[in-house]
């Protein structure tokens, strides 16, 4: 499978936002919040929590510097985002630490996936493990949130 934001199931197709004006320069597979016009970047869960799509839906196959999943949106450019559903399965960029599989997620700074902890909202499980920089792209499941115990 090329790398596509949304990684799956194939069998259901997932669902996005009609286009809305950004409110800032977002990359695509950071958490943006929906409004009634605009996607702004989350820093944690909230209502209307969504996932920056690419431009195209898609990218060259290749993730470096020129795929469009690393190439910023522009501040006031329009876009669309993945409206979140458990079970379904996305690439997301993720802050800088060590992730193990099925480690739980929430949102943090830059819109970015961080580790959980105790008390955090609960988005999302790591589908991969390892050390990762800030803003590599992991593929997660999307959990039916909850607060970490």
């Amino acid at each position: 499978m090329p790398n596509t934001v949304h990684r799956g199931p194939a069998d259901r197709q997932a669902h996005t936002t009609e286009a809305k004006t950004l409110a800032g320069a977002y990359l695509p597979c950071t958490f943006v919040t929906e409004g009634a016009s605009s996607l702004t970047q989350a820093t944690a869960p909230a209502g209307h929590l969504r996932l920056l799509a690419a431009r195209d839906f898609y990218s060259l196959g290749q993730l470096d510097a020129n795929d469009p999943l690393k190439v910023a949106y522009a501040s006031g450019d329009t876009g669309v985002a993945y409206i979140l559903e458990p079970g379904q399965r996305y690439l997301v960029a993720v802050a800088a630490a060590t992730y193990s599989f099925g480690q739980e997620l929430t949102v943090a700074a830059a819109g970015r996936a961080a580790a959980a902890a105790t008390g955090n909202q609960v988005v999302a499980f790591a589908r991969e493990a390892g050390a990762k920089s800030a803003g590599d792209l992991i593929e997660v499941e999307i959990a039916n949130c909850y607060a970490k115990p």
